[in-house]
């Protein structure tokens, strides 16, 4: 029943909205029977079948390889629709606007010297029959010599005749609108695509937290999150997330959950690149809501073998304040949720504490258990405009520093993309997080 009121109303949006993109760019631009109309009308329907294989060959168990071939179309497509669709909408005013001109341009106008007796403001005089009482005969288009108007009636069986050609004019602003609404979604696919594949960029930020000692003002911690290895992004790109961990020297790195989209099996190649990973006190892990998805257990295990050091609902004292991390709430499914109490229950409360918990929503449970500062992500910044206004509108804080009661909330736009490489409006990020001493 969930089901069928929530998958069945999203497919028939999403093949409705390819109704939509038929329409405007294939129909409403190309002769009927020709070989454009044909192959426009063949991509309208092998295209979103090949983007919902995409979206499903991970959870269905297909071959990775498989995986890979279906998912760079599948989900560019998935991007191309959206922009596509903003696009012509838009255009939807200028076609209205060149419509409403052409008809007038259509309209026929009366002939040169005529004037009707209705357009004098008199009325028409009678006719002499009419004057005489005795009706006068109609007038038929033959014997004025113009065709007629009325309907021709076919013999039974005769083919009906096509159906008349658009007027150009009209032909020309279609296709105006279709190729300016699709240079505008490549232009922005690919921006977005390149954006995502450059890598992220470093940001820095300075949080003061007002139990930290002197001795520990200036501690460097580069957060991470979303790297989101997959089908798409694999090895090269964890090459560049870790070379620009490591080009800001951190004291402490800490990767705060969804690191992966699929197996070990399959991806712990691609995770290789984080042995590299260099800080004073090491790097430290804690789940995000994608690991649930591909064997979270086998994913700590596998990041503890490259080095790292999982935080399950765990903390661990470092100079000058505490680390502690909780599981991703969808680790609940699995009764692996956060354990906040396993977490920071016994510590030192003079001590100020840092919480790793991948989603922003458990900021509210993080004030109770007065935590100083706690490092997020998932949001993706919202990772593609206009979903930015989703984004911002599920999450307390969709991206950047923010201050929750005594409790302070830092959250990154991840280093990767989930579905489509497309980043637009928000960019990839790490961020150098650096503790400032009140008493410094």
């Amino acid at each position: 029943m969930i089901f069928a009121l929530i998958v069945v109303p999203v497919l028939g949006l999403f093949f409705g909205v390819h109704r939509y993109l038929w329409c405007r760019l294939v129909r409403d631009t190309t002769k009927p029977g020709g070989r454009p109309r044909r192959a426009g009308t063949a991509a309208a329907f092998v295209l979103p079948l090949i983007a919902l294989a995409a979206l499903l060959s991970g959870r269905a168990g297909a071959p990775f390889r498989v995986q890979q071939a279906l998912a760079w179309p599948g989900y560019l497509w998935l991007a191309m629709v959206l922009y596509l669709t903003l696009a012509l909408l838009a255009g939807e005013a200028v076609r209205a606007l060149g419509l409403w001109s052409l008809r007038r341009h259509e309209r026929p106008e009366p002939a040169p010297g005529t004037t009707t007796a209705a357009a004098q403001g008199t009325p028409s005089p009678p006719t002499t029959a009419s004057a005489q009482g005795t009706p006068s005969p109609p007038a038929t288009a033959a014997a004025q010599g113009t065709p007629s108007t009325s309907p021709t009636l076919l013999p039974p069986g005769t083919p009906a005749l096509p159906p008349p050609p658009t007027p150009p004019r009209r032909l020309f602003l279609a296709r105006a609108v279709a190729a300016g609404a699709s240079l505008a979604a490549t232009a922005a696919v690919g921006y977005g695509t390149a954006t995502t594949l450059r890598g992220p960029v470093v940001k820095r930020v300075t949080i003061p937290l007002a139990k930290l000692p002197r001795a520990a003002h200036g501690y460097r911690i580069a957060v991470v999150s979303d790297i989101h290895l997959g089908p798409i992004l694999g090895r090269a790109h964890t090459r560049r997330v870790v070379d620009a961990v490591n080009s800001t020297n951190p004291d402490l790195v800490a990767i705060v959950g969804d690191l992966v989209d699929g197996t070990v099996a399959d991806l712990g190649p691609a995770a290789e690149p984080l042995r590299a990973l260099h800080s004073r006190h090491g790097a430290y892990f804690v789940t995000g809501n994608h690991e649930y998805y591909a064997g979270a257990d086998q994913w700590v295990d596998h990041v503890r073998e490259l080095g790292i050091h999982p935080l399950e609902n765990a903390r661990t004292e470092l100079p000058g304040f505490d680390l502690a991390g909780v599981n991703d709430i969808t680790g609940q499914t699995e009764q692996a949720g956060p354990d906040y109490d396993r977490a920071l229950s016994g510590r030192d409360t003079s001590r100020p504490v840092v919480l790793m918990a991948h989603q922003p929503v458990t900021i509210h449970d993080t004030v109770h258990f007065g935590v100083d500062l706690q490092l997020s992500g998932h949001t993706h910044g919202g990772q593609m405009w206009p979903l930015t206004y989703l984004a911002a509108a599920t999450n307390p804080t969709v991206a950047g520093l923010q201050r929750y009661g005594d409790t302070q909330l830092y959250v990154t736009r991840g280093a990767g993309a989930w579905g489509p490489p497309v980043r637009l409006g928000a960019p990839p990020d790490i961020t150098l997080v650096e503790l400032a001493s009140l008493h410094a």
